[in-house]
């Protein structure tokens, strides 16, 4: 039987080549967004659902996984894409701003993750990824906002993966720690492979949610191989 994946703050970039990936596996794929217009063609062409949902608002993610498990099924994996950052002097940064910034990055981790695991629980398994940065390990300067949500985001995945995976509930967080590849990049300075390219990243996350449970990983680190760390 096909398994079930949900990737949250669908788009491009990561998160494409997760659904696309994810679609080429057999799977039945739901693509979550705040603005589900921009996945129409992806969406065709991988035969997905798509739902609308703001992750900052616990109504809309109860809304998401209640509409989720009506049109497809309980979910076997759950990606959490979602980003948000503000970056400047720290004394003149806009507290609206940081507030959206933990909102996203952070809570609405919690959020997703949460209902995620209730399903899971029920089903007695299922695998939640979540979506790190450099950030998540290095607060830079000027970005403490982004730190702050990172930071909790991989707290968060941590203490998720130490309480869940006895039950049979796979949790993994990834550290991102480089740029990821776009198209028509204006960084290809930086030598061929000196960015991510999202299809490998992908396949990272997809050989993670298969891992045999005697050799479980809870967070995997990414970057290029002339990255800096």
């Amino acid at each position: 039987m096909a398994e079930n994946a949900l990737i949250v703050g669908a788009g491009s970039g990561l998160s494409r080549a997760l659904a696309e990936l994810f679609h080429a596996e057999g799977m039945n794929i739901g693509l979550a967004a705040r603005d589900t217009d921009k996945l129409g063609e992806l969406a065709t062409k991988i035969k997905a659902k798509t739902f609308t949902c703001d992750v900052c608002d616990p109504g809309n993610v109860d809304a998401l996984f209640d509409n989720y498990t009506k049109d497809i099924g309980t979910p076997e994996v759950v990606a959490y894409n979602p980003s948000y950052r503000v970056r400047g002097p720290f004394t003149e940064l806009d507290r609206d701003e940081v507030k959206q910034t933990l909102l996203t990055t952070a809570y609405g981790g919690f959020l997703i993750g949460q209902a995620a695991a209730k399903l899971m629980q029920a089903a007695g398994h299922g695998t939640i990824l979540f979506t790190g940065a450099s950030a998540s390990v290095k607060g830079y300067a000027q970005s403490a906002p982004f730190a702050m949500g990172k930071f909790g985001l991989r707290g968060l995945a941590q203490s998720m993966a130490r309480e869940l995976q006895p039950q049979n509930i796979h949790v993994a967080h990834f550290v991102i720690d480089g740029g990821i590849e776009r198209e028509n990049d204006p960084r290809s300075n930086r030598g061929k492979n000196g960015l991510l390219a999202p299809d490998e990243i992908a396949k990272s996350y997809l050989y993670v949610h298969r891992q045999h449970r005697s050799a479980w990983t809870w967070e995997i680190e990414l970057r290029p191989w002339v990255e800096n760390f």
